[in-house]
Parts: structure tokens; C-alpha cells; sequence
């Protein structure tokens, strides 16, 4: 039994401990306590070197339920680590769902190979859940769904269910299509065994049912299942043909994916970068960033460069210049960050973004005026001139204006355009309030004070 109280902090320690002091026993001993998950967890938390020694020490008939768990680029170092006899193991037993997650990962060879020895059922699924997008439902669907028709006995569906000998897990309904084979409704296991076996299943099955479309995107399907409150869904194609179903496990897995995603897009990062990944391929992956922020710098002291007389002869000016391109910046961070959310949970549309912009606009207004006050006292008191104090308060409205309008359109530009506001709001945001935060300031000192 895993002890829950015990922290992956302490887990690390004592691993990183016990392989230091080549203690494998204990090695063995710490894992035999965890889930897949948590041993996923341990793997990702470990430099390349004692990740594979660590790795080595895993039970055989849980290395494919690691794999699943862990992020795809730690998955390929540790595929690269394992044999072709090695990996075989690891994938067999897997279900479709499962297996078409790790599968593009396999070595080609390994994938042939094991395409070769299913059964033709096996590979005509693995086959078909590979044809949907990666994001989409039919990736997520899992294919052991129990099915029967409305117009039979409650008393043979139970037959039914013996025969079979086993229900696949997480079933608390049973699927009811149609003689095409069209999903008509569900009927729940409960209500199977506490009423009359006479009785027809039309006569207690649940017709009022969401349904998923195949082709739905992943994220629609967990908004779904946060709105709705299911623990499971069909999924139908374009003809209402039941294909599978999706269960509250899977979506749970989809939701911490997108908050990943989202998290490291802020920061133009993959999802899927390994903490501890080599020090080359993680610098290229974030110079690319680097080198977009850098034109953007220069940019904003382009925009400074214009100033320069204003500069030299007003010292003031550079002493106070930052505080209005920061408070525009943390202003606009704040309306950037919950409109990429809203747009993450489908809560903004064209019909209600103008709605959006004009709140966003009057806290703006609100929040400008009061902190352009704080600090036009603190310039006065600190410089002694009310001019600079007036210019600066000035300068702060305007840019916390720009900025709360571009927190908005900027997102929404970008999801129009195609592109993932995570992944490049916050720099396009970053130029926008520097730009202006400058040239607001230096524009209004140039002309009243020089």
C-alpha cells in the first residue's frame, strides 16, 4: 500500500540516497510502494543519468503504465533505454486507448512487429483510434464498451453479462443502440439488477444523454464534463453509430495536460520539455523566445533613442521612466491572464468581448487614476516639480488604458488568427506597454517641459 503521507520530496531523497550508496534493495523497496503514476512522477523528477538507473529497477509489469504517465519527451529517452523484447512486454496488455498514446513513440521496427502480432479486431482499432487528430475525442475514446438493445429483457442482458464474465472497468452504464447500431440511450447497472428481469430495457434506460461527437477537440470534451458533471460519455460519429466512450479518468488527464500547457506557454516553453533534459536542446528550444523578446527590447529603447535630449536634460525622467512601462505592464498581465483562461474554457465569443473590453477599459480608468495620483505625490515630493508629477500621472493613465485594452484584443487576435495567445500574448503585451509607457512619458515631458 502506498503511504500518502510521505512526500516526493522525501521519495527523491531516499532514492537519490540509496542509488548514491549503490542500496538497491531499498531502491526496489521505495518503488514497490507506488502507482505507476507516482513512479512517472519520480522518473521526471530525476537527472538523465540516475533517471535510467532508476528505470532499470522497475518492475517489468508496470513499465507500460509508466510510460503512459510520463511526459512524451522523458518517454523517448526511456524507450531508447529499453530492448525490443523489453518494449513488446511493456506494451502487451495494454488497451487501445493506451497502447495509440505510446505507440508513435515506439522504434518503427518495434511498431511493426507488434502490429503483426495482434489479432485482426486488435489492429483494426488500434488502426482506426490512430486515424482521429491527436487532440480529439476519438484519441480519447476507449473502445470496451458494453452494448445492447432496447427491445431485449432486462432478464438477457443479465445472461449477457454472465457470459462475458467480467465488465470492463469504470462501467456504471451500459450503452442501448439501436438494430443499426445508432446510440439511443444508456441504461444504468443499477436499475439492471434492482428491477423486474422481465421487464424490456426500453422500459428504463435514459434517453435524455450527451452524446460526444469523434471529431470533437479534446478541450470541448473536457468543458463537457465540467459542465455537465459526467463520470462517463458516449462517443458517436457524424451518423450517431456508437463508437466508444470516454470516462472521467481520461478527462482528468486532459485537464492537467492543458493546465501544463498553458503554464508553459506563458513562458514560450513546451508542454512537454523535461526539466532535466540536456543543457543544448533545452537552450535552443528557449533562445528562439529569447531572440523574439530581444527585437522587442530593442524596439522599446528605439522608442527611448528618441528621447534622448529629453533624457539628458531632465535626470528625472530616467529615474522615473520605468515605473510607468511596469505598472502598464503588470496592469495589462493581469487582464492578459484572465482572458487566456476565458478563452481556454470557451467563456469569451464575439457576442460578449465588447462587454469584456469596456469593463476592462473602466478598471483600467479606475486603477490608473488612483495609482497615477500615488505616484504623481511621491514625484512631486521626491523631484519637487508638480509639472513632472502631472506628466507622469498623465503618462501612467494612458498606458494602463493601452494596456487593459490590449490584454483583451490581443488574445483574441491571436485565437482568431490561429495562434495560441499562451504562447506569445505576453511578449506581443510586454512591447505594447513599453512602447507606449515611453513614448507617453518622454512625449509629454519633450513637449511641456523642454
Amino acid at each position: 500500500m502506498t503511504d500518502t503521507t510521505e512526500t516526493l520530496e522525501h521519495r527523491l531523497s531516499r532514492i537519490h540516497l540509496a542509488l548514491e550508496k549503490e542500496q538497491l534493495e531499498q531502491v526496489d523497496d521505495v518503488l514497490s510502494d507506488l502507482e505507476p503514476a507516482e513512479v512517472a512522477l519520480l522518473l521526471e523528477s530525476l537527472p538523465p543519468a540516475a533517471r535510467i538507473r532508476l528505470w532499470e529497477r522497475v518492475p517489468g509489469e508496470i513499465d507500460g503504465e509508466v510510460l503512459l504517465h510520463v511526459h512524451d519527451e522523458v518517454r523517448s529517452t526511456l524507450i531508447d533505454d529499453m530492448d525490443h523484447a523489453e518494449i513488446v512486454a511493456a506494451t502487451t496488455g495494454l488497451d487501445t486507448t493506451d497502447l495509440a498514446e505510446i505507440f508513435e513513440d515506439l522504434p518503427q521496427q518495434v511498431a511493426e512487429d507488434m502490429l503483426r502480432s495482434m489479432d485482426e479486431l486488435q489492429r483494426s482499432r488500434l488502426q482506426e483510434t490512430l486515424s482521429f487528430e491527436e487532440d480529439s475525442a476519438g484519441r480519447l475514446m476507449r473502445t470496451d464498451t458494453i452494448a445492447v438493445r432496447a427491445d431485449v429483457s432486462l432478464e438477457t442482458v443479465r445472461r449477457f453479462l454472465r457470459w462475458k464474465e467480467a465488465v470492463p472497468d469504470n462501467t456504471h452504464v451500459l450503452m442501448v443502440v439501436d438494430r443499426d447500431g445508432r446510440f439511443a440511450g444508456v441504461l444504468p447497472l443499477a436499475r439492471l439488477v434492482s428491477n423486474d428481469p422481465d421487464m424490456a430495457v426500453a422500459d428504463l434506460m435514459d434517453r435524455e444523454v450527451d452524446s460526444i461527437q469523434v471529431t470533437m477537440k479534446s478541450r470541448d470534451v473536457a468543458t463537457l464534463f465540467q459542465t455537465h458533471d459526467l463520470s462517463s460519455a458516449p462517443v458517436v460519429d457524424e451518423d450517431g453509430l456508437l463508437l466508444g466512450r470516454i470516462i472521467i479518468d481520461d478527462i482528468v488527464d486532459v485537464i492537467r495536460e492543458n493546465s501544463e500547457q498553458a503554464l508553459m506557454n506563458m513562458a514560450g516553453l513546451d508542454e512537454e520539455e523535461d526539466l532535466f533534459a540536456p543543457v543544448m536542446p533545452s537552450a535552443k528550444r528557449r533562445a528562439v523566445w529569447l531572440g523574439i523578446n530581444l527585437l522587442t527590447a530593442f524596439l522599446a529603447a528605439w522608442v527611448i533613442g528618441r528621447f534622448e535630449d529629453a533624457l539628458d536634460k531632465i535626470v528625472a525622467l530616467a529615474v522615473l521612466m520605468p515605473i510607468v512601462a511596469s505598472m502598464g505592464g503588470i496592469a495589462g498581465s493581469q487582464t492578459l491572464t484572465l482572458a487566456i483562461r476565458g478563452l481556454a474554457l470557451g467563456q469569451i465569443s464575439r457576442t460578449n468581448s465588447h462587454w469584456l473590453l469596456r469593463k476592462e477599459i473602466g478598471i483600467a480608468a479606475l486603477n490608473g487614476v488612483l495609482w497615477s495620483l500615488v505616484v504623481a505625490v511621491l514625484a512631486v515630493l521626491w523631484f519637487g516639480s508638480v509639472a513632472i508629477g502631472a506628466i507622469i500621472a498623465a503618462a501612467l493613465v494612458i498606458n494602463m488604458l493601452a494596456a487593459g485594452v490590449a490584454g483583451i484584443v490581443i488574445p483574441l487576435m491571436l485565437k482568431r488568427s490561429g495562434i495560441d495567445p499562451a504562447l506569445s500574448g505576453s511578449v506581443i503585451l510586454t512591447t505594447v506597454t513599453d512602447v507606449v509607457g515611453f513614448m507617453s512619458f518622454l512625449g509629454l515631458a519633450t513637449v511641456f517641459l523642454l
